[in-house]
């Protein structure tokens, strides 16, 4: 008889007979060190270190990285426009047939007020009650190409470009440009058909980013927060191993480094700057780490995941590396304010500071092929010796 059948099973909770290795393991996450959280069983033994030049530094770059008010002017002048021709497409269509529209919203960095200086794209996701196929999306850029420039025209101004793509399509004006993300309705997302619609990720994605601008609003308003937005996704730019963050990414770790701390209190700027490099330093985005919730998404989803194991990977090494140069106060070149001498890459090339070399870090991750079968071989080949 086997062992843990009938009768002869060690008692437990799953029932008679259930052995309790048989129990699913539970995998565990874990969460980085960080310094801000673990401060009240660290306590200082001297007072913190004079941080007055890396604020200075984050103030002078943010101010940098902000818009212009001529460039905030002609993007708000653009998307007002285009919100009011799409909200009379929602209310009153009269003869448009290319499609139905249940909603307009604002998403992305422009609605967020995290919009950077020379990137003058605002973003609106149209919920279509119809399914979305290239025919209607391409109907329906002609229509607010049309009646964009009729209000263009009024106003004495320049016409407008539109040109689709796979997302939806873009409107363009002189020194503005907005993006109209095209989307459905949720029971509308079963019935997609790659061949005539719009890709499912593409139109899932533009779903999640109004789910992203809401939670944005509600939680994230402080402007510490956008600040380090700002100065984070300049970062993630210029040097490539941070650059497969995406901006949500980026967006929970201003927020969580703003404003996750024992005191409920805002955090100053340098100390978040300085949390934020420590913890993806510290593997925040690795694999088997807690990482970062996502509340728009399904419980325990992980905002990391979508990156793959080399990113994770580069990443860490990344942040690593630019934690030791703001350790030996090259703050200036981590931010941008100041290059290299001979133009070198601080995050990918050896520097020296102040007589400490610096070198980047080798990739720990490496993908191995799988191992070939050559059972079939080693026995064609003991056949073959037989035969012979």
């Amino acid at each position: 008889m086997v062992r843990g059948g009938r009768g002869r099973g060690m008692p437990g909770r799953g029932g008679m007979g259930r052995p309790p290795f048989n129990r699913p393991r539970v995998m565990m996450l874990r969460p980085p060190f960080d310094l801000i959280l673990a401060e009240p069983a660290f306590p200082r033994c001297k007072p913190a270190p004079d941080d007055t030049a890396l604020t200075q530094a984050l103030l002078k770059r943010h101010a940098e990285l902000c818009p212009t008010p001529a460039e905030q002017a002609a993007v708000l002048s653009l998307v007002t426009k285009l919100q009011t021709v799409l909200d009379n497409l929602v209310v009153a269509p009269g003869d448009f047939a290319a499609c139905q529209l249940e909603e307009v919203r604002q998403v992305g960095s422009y609605k967020k007020g995290t919009m950077m200086a020379g990137k003058n794209v605002a973003d609106i996701v149209v919920i279509m009650k119809t399914l979305p196929t290239k025919e209607a999306v391409e109907g329906l850029s002609n229509k607010v190409n049309e009646e964009v420039n009729k209000l263009m025209r009024a106003e004495g101004l320049g016409n407008v470009s539109s040109a689709c793509h796979e997302r939806g399509f873009t409107v363009t004006a002189a020194s503005s440009a907005v993006r109209v993300l095209v989307t459905t309705l949720h029971h509308n997302l079963r019935k997609l058909e790659p061949e005539v619609h719009l890709e499912y990720k593409v139109i899932s994605s533009h779903l999640a980013a109004i789910r992203h601008s809401r939670w944005f609003e509600e939680n994230a308003h402080h402007s510490s927060i956008k600040v380090l937005i700002r100065l984070l996704r300049d970062m993630c730019a210029r040097h490539s191993g941070l650059e497969p963050l995406t901006p949500w990414m980026i967006d929970l770790l201003a927020h969580h480094c703003i404003m996750n701390n024992p005191a409920r209190q805002v955090l100053p700027i340098n100390v978040a700057f300085r949390r934020a490099l420590s913890l993806l330093a510290g593997g925040l985005f690795l694999p088997g780490c807690a990482g970062l919730p996502d509340p728009c998404e399904a419980a325990h989803a992980r905002a990391h995941t979508a990156l793959d194991l080399p990113a994770q990977d580069h990443a860490a090494a990344t942040a690593q590396t630019l934690l030791r140069v703001v350790a030996r106060g090259g703050h200036r070149y981590v931010l941008g304010l100041q290059a290299f001498e001979g133009g070198k890459d601080i995050s990918t090339e050896i520097t020296v500071w102040d007589g400490v070399v610096v070198s980047p870090l080798a990739p720990a991750y490496h993908e191995t092929p799988e191992p070939m079968d050559t059972d079939d071989k080693e026995e064609d080949g003991a056949q073959d010796g037989v035969a012979a």
